[in-house]
């Protein structure tokens, strides 16, 4: 019998539950019937062959879809690949489980195995770059199938929408996640090698005015951002430091209070000790204490102060003040401390956690100083000028060279 739309018309269950029929002409090419739900006839067309020892049989695909001539021939190549020496149904079926492994799968994989070696913020990175709308459309795709130009052309959406600073930013992350796929033998290419990477802004300068801090300072609210900017203008520590600052980081009731950034929220994983003077405690106090909350800034339901964008805008606003970023603060701090302040190199380092020059190499294994004293009168000489910029008097502390230099 030879199957064609006349003869496979005529075929029927004859009482039977499942039968194949099979084309006399093109071996291994069947139809087959199948009583499905409800009395439902369901038909198929396959393809079966024998590979090592072993009957194999590969859905060609639905005969309400496909009709006779259609699956002859792509049962011909099927049975093709069979005399090459090929396994159509092991391939088939190993495709299936590639298609399992999706992006958005394998990212969790890739997070909960690199969990314990990420300090917390490079772990909120990499989960909002990779889980979130920055590579979305490549999220449903399986692993192995994603391409340079799925990439490429998501990198150019992420720099239209959002700078090409945070474009760079999540190429490289996606860069890293599928050069750990490569390792697991998940892929055999990382598709991002040979995108663009965006150009990052050249490293900014911007050193702020006296009258841009004075401005600054005076429309600071006395709510999370405004007390968040006067610290930042006080203590010269990045952004993300000082907006996830927690209680149990404080130690206020010492003689001499301090503020201990731990290693898992410092950029450098080095812990920092920052002795508290009395202008920066005062706005410390002022933050109200939560039973349920250990960040002194945020709400309740994220990990500490999150709403910088629209905060800054206003801020601008209400100043006058613009093209400056929250860093440029922590530059301004130590331009000053060099110039006007004559505070030692080491020591401001000290201060901005910097682990360079006199902290680096074999220098920084033998001299284990964490000038603590040397922070704290340099902070009170910073203070002071702070204070005399704001209130508009003189300076009590008068600053001089040996003073924190040690």
């Amino acid at each position: 019998m030879r199957l064609d739309a006349k003869t496979v018309a005529a075929l029927t269950l004859g009482g039977k539950t499942d039968a194949i029929f099979f084309d006399d002409t093109l071996t291994g090419f069947g139809y087959r019937l199948r009583l499905g739900t409800g009395g439902k006839v369901l038909r198929s067309w396959i393809a079966q062959y024998r590979r090592a020892g072993a009957s194999r049989r590969m859905l060609i695909g639905s005969a309400d879809v496909i009709n006779v001539e259609q699956a002859r021939t792509k049962a011909k190549k099927v049975l093709a690949a069979v005399a090459l020496g090929e396994d159509p149904q092991a391939d088939k079926a190993e495709r299936r489980g590639k298609d399992r492994l999706t992006v958005r799968a394998v990212v969790d994989q890739y997070m909960g195995d690199k969990e314990s070696d990420w300090r917390t913020q490079t772990e909120r990175d990499n989960r909002r770059y990779l889980t979130g709308s920055y590579f979305a459309p490549l999220h449903s795709m399986a692993i192995d199938k994603v391409t340079r130009r799925d990439v490429a052309s998501r990198i150019i959406v992420v720099k239209r929408q959002h700078g090409p600073i945070v474009a760079a930013a999540a190429r490289a992350k996606l860069g890293a996640f599928f050069t750990w796929c490569l390792r697991q033998g998940l892929c055999e290419t990382n598709p991002t090698i040979g995108t663009e990477s965006p150009k990052r802004a050249a490293s900014r300068k911007r050193v702020l005015s006296d009258a841009e801090l004075v401005a600054i300072w005076n429309v600071c609210g006395d709510d999370d951002y405004g007390r968040i900017v006067r610290l930042l203008i006080l203590l010269g520590q990045r952004r993300r430091e000082i907006g996830g600052m927690a209680w149990t980081e404080l130690d206020l009731d010492s003689p001499q209070p301090t503020w201990t950034l731990p290693e898992d929220r410092s950029k450098n994983k080095h812990a920092h000790t920052l002795p508290l003077l009395p202008w920066a405690l005062d706005i410390i106090r002022t933050v109200p204490q939560r039973a349920t909350r250990d960040q002194l800034f945020g709400t309740r339901s994220g990990g500490g102060f999150m709403g910088w964008d629209h905060c800054k805008q206003v801020l601008d606003k209400a100043s006058g003040v613009s093209g400056w970023t929250p860093h440029d603060l922590r530059r301004t701090f130590s331009t000053r401390l060099h110039e006007e302040l004559n505070i030692v190199p080491h020591v401001v380092e000290a201060l901005l956690n910097h682990f360079s020059g006199h902290r680096s190499g074999s220098a920084g294994a033998y001299n284990q100083a964490r000038y603590l004293p040397q922070m704290r009168q340099a902070l009170a000489l910073w203070e002071d000028y702070i204070r005399a910029l704001v209130e508009g008097g003189e300076r009590k502390i008068l600053p001089f060279e040996a003073a924190a230099g040690g």
